[in-house]
């Protein structure tokens, strides 16, 4: 029994050295840009890990740092497939482990769940973006959103024409009385981009903006609006034959706004006007 005991220890001191050897050859990874090299090491040492030691403590954390550089990449490269895929990872993980750490690493939860709704928009796949949607609508009811997706959040993003083009939606809802303020739901932001596909400058933007009209008998909620500024000046471009009622059709907006950067529309639709 006691050289069964003996054994037993020697084997777990030298599995948790083992342990100890791939974190630091996965940290070395991580700083030297090989992140999904480390990610798998993080991934696949942590199960042997015991949850209070110290050891499980930074291997958790770097292995989210990863798995979320993974997510971000894959997002930004448009490969929703995999940005799901790791998005999901995480949130699942960070929603296990959450307890451990600070209100920082916490707020991870919300941020990758806004993640998630960009992926399956990119996927086509609104309903379950809906279901994601829901948690940050409940969220912002609550007011628990963290500094800085606590008014509104990316919801889309897609590249054309050399161009970024992030959607963000606003958790307000439309006003009962129409004429009470401006109001807008849905801004698409469009960038050009530097070599390396980052955002450098923002061209222009579109609104999905509020519709003053009788709200007893309305034919639509929303308009589109192009707002750019230019010298110093903000000129506003208004599409009145692209409307959408309050449940936005978001695949419809998404073509819209697309037709647009693309200078498909007709200039019957267009109404200038600087205010």
């Amino acid at each position: 029994m006691l050289v069964s005991f003996f054994i037993a220890l020697s084997f777990t001191a030298s599995a948790q050295s083992n342990a100890v050897d791939r974190y630091y050859h996965a940290d070395s990874l991580l700083n030297s840009g090989k992140t999904f090299e480390a990610y798998k090491i993080y991934k696949d040492i942590l199960p042997g890990l015991n949850y209070k030691d110290t050891l499980y403590e930074y291997t958790a954390w770097y292995y989210t740092y990863a798995v979320s550089l993974l997510e971000n990449d894959c997002r930004m490269k448009e490969d929703f497939t995999n940005s799901l895929k790791y998005g999901l990872e995480a949130y699942n993980f960070i929603r296990a482990n959450k307890y451990i750490y600070d209100k920082e690493y916490a707020e991870r939860e919300q941020w990758m769940i806004k993640n998630i709704i960009v992926s399956y928009f990119g996927l086509n796949k609104l309903d379950e973006a809906e279901k994601y949607k829901a948690i940050l609508y409940k969220g912002y009811k609550n007011n628990t959103l963290p500094t800085g997706i606590e008014q509104y959040f990316n919801f889309d993003f897609f590249k054309l024409d050399g161009k970024n083009v992030w959607g963000y939606e606003w958790f307000q809802e439309l006003p009962e009385d129409r004429n009470s303020m401006s109001f807008t739901k849905v801004v698409y932001y469009v960038y050009s981009t530097n070599e390396d596909g980052s955002d450098k400058d923002q061209l222009y933007r579109f609104h999905v903006l509020m519709f003053h009209q009788d709200p007893i008998n309305p034919k639509f909620d929303y308009i589109l609006e192009k707002q750019q500024e230019i010298e110093g000046k903000t000129f506003y471009y208004s599409y009145y034959e692209y409307n959408y009622k309050k449940d936005i059709d978001y695949l419809k907006l998404r073509s819209d706004v697309k037709k647009h950067i693309q200078n498909k529309i007709p200039w019957s639709s267009m109404r200038y006007y600087n205010r």
